[in-house]
């Protein structure tokens, strides 16, 4: 579509709703207006007049007035049904659900390339950093490396009260949720899933790989060990929940993965704290480049809904063109390696066996047992002990890479280095 003039069909009208409605007040320029709002409690008071509202989806999708459907529902199901049937009625679409995006891409996809009608979601990626569009229009030439970031607003905002305040998680965690930074069920977030959801947006524009969120491993905040933190304390970094991918070198595919993560001082991320995300890109020429903005609230997440706006007017469009490079998830055990700090009880220790190399080794009936080591990504997804009680797995400081030889793999595995017994 191209249009000096749009209208606006809105599903949603909380807090990224209403915050859009004030930022568009506040944007006469783009011309667009909200013709009709859709919501679901007829009881809850408004400040706009009661005839705005309707409780019925379909006096948006089949009012031939409105350009565009802009869906701000936290139903990731009723959000599916909406774009799908408002893309098959020939209405551009801007969505600000991750995880409906992320568990029907390859639909979605497919269904605007038949349609002919474009799909916008910058705003379901990091809300106010503008990292979709970049990914897919800057680095469009396959010479991206890895994108590496911080992309969960309400983990960052509990991890940064944990390490700058010395707070304890659930003391933290309380806080974020007394602010609104974190919902009254919180798992979608500290386990990691909203990351990943975040992800698999980021490797479809990145690096043209379409991927289910399930095949990514996600690592939450939620089991960070007391042993782990001071861990972190005592080597000076700071934990952060960092989502990653990366291509591995001679055709070895796309390593990718969301883990709790151990950040020097020196590293771009380190400084990215409480709401805020931060996302990192390296290219083969452009170096670095480092992104930084707020991740959650309803004028960040809405200014990114209004880029998106904005962008349809000049018949703007994703049009997937790094797909065709037929990119891969490396999902076998040992194709990609990670260096990790595992704290467990006596109970669930981790299997030696599953690690290329053991680092260091460490026992305390006082303050629990740890150990640092090097195991194969894959490996660690499959790995029975992961999800066990009392044990904490954060990764440290150093990038996905490639793993030697699962020849050697072997060899290496039965050194044990650094071996501490406390009583």
């Amino acid at each position: 579509m191209t249009r000096t003039n749009i209208t606006i069909g809105l599903f949603g009208f909380g807090v990224v709703g209403q915050g859009l409605h004030a930022v568009l007040e506040r944007t006469p320029g783009l011309r667009a207006r909200i013709g009709r709002i859709a919501v679901k409690d007829r009881s809850k008071s408004r400040p706009l007049p009661a005839e705005l509202f309707t409780f019925d989806k379909n006096d948006l999708l089949d009012d031939p007035n409105l350009d565009v459907i802009v869906e701000l529902i936290d139903n990731a199901d009723d959000a599916y049904l909406i774009v799908k049937e408002a893309l098959q009625k020939g209405k551009a679409v801007v969505s600000a659900n991750k995880k409906m995006l992320a568990e029907h891409l390859p639909e979605l996809i497919a269904l605007q390339r038949t349609t002919g009608t474009p799909l916008l979601y910058e705003a379901a990626a990091c809300a106010s950093l503008p990292v979709i569009r970049n990914l897919e229009e800057y680095y469009d030439t396959g010479l991206l490396d890895s994108v590496e970031g911080i992309i969960n607003g309400s983990t960052n905002y509990i991890l940064t009260a944990m390490n700058r305040d010395g707070q304890p998680y659930a003391e933290a965690l309380a806080k974020a949720q007394a602010l609104g930074f974190a919902e009254s069920n919180p798992a979608l977030d500290v386990e990691g899933l909203d990351a990943r959801n975040k992800l698999v947006l980021l490797l479809a524009h990145a690096f043209g790989l379409v991927a289910g969120p399930e095949k990514l491993l996600a690592v939450g905040i939620d089991r960070i060990s007391p042993l782990a933190a001071a861990y972190a304390r005592e080597q000076g970094l700071a934990i952060k929940l960092v989502a990653e991918a990366r291509r591995l070198p001679e055709g070895g595919g796309i390593a990718a993965a969301v883990l709790p993560t151990l950040v020097a001082s020196s590293h771009e991320l380190a400084n990215v704290h409480d709401e805020f995300n931060g996302l990192v890109t390296q290219s083969g020429f452009a170096d670095r480049q480092f992104f930084l903005g707020r991740g959650a609230g309803a004028f960040p997440t809405a200014s990114a809904v209004l880029s998106d706006l904005s962008a349809l007017t000049y018949g703007y469009r994703y049009e997937y063109k790094k797909i065709q490079q037929n990119a891969h998830l490396t999902l076998a055990p040992d194709a990609a390696e990670v260096d990790v700090l595992v704290t467990f009880d006596d109970a669930y220790p981790p299997d030696e066996a599953d690690f290329t190399q053991v680092h260091e080794q460490f026992r305390s009936a006082r303050r629990g047992n740890y150990l640092t080591g090097t195991i194969g990504l894959g490996q660690l997804a499959r790995a029975a002990w992961l999800r066990q009680p009392g044990v904490s797995v954060v990764r440290l400081a150093v990038p996905l890479r490639a793993a030697k030889t699962s020849a050697n793999a072997q060899v290496i595995a039965s050194k044990r280095v650094a071996a501490i017994q406390v009583d």
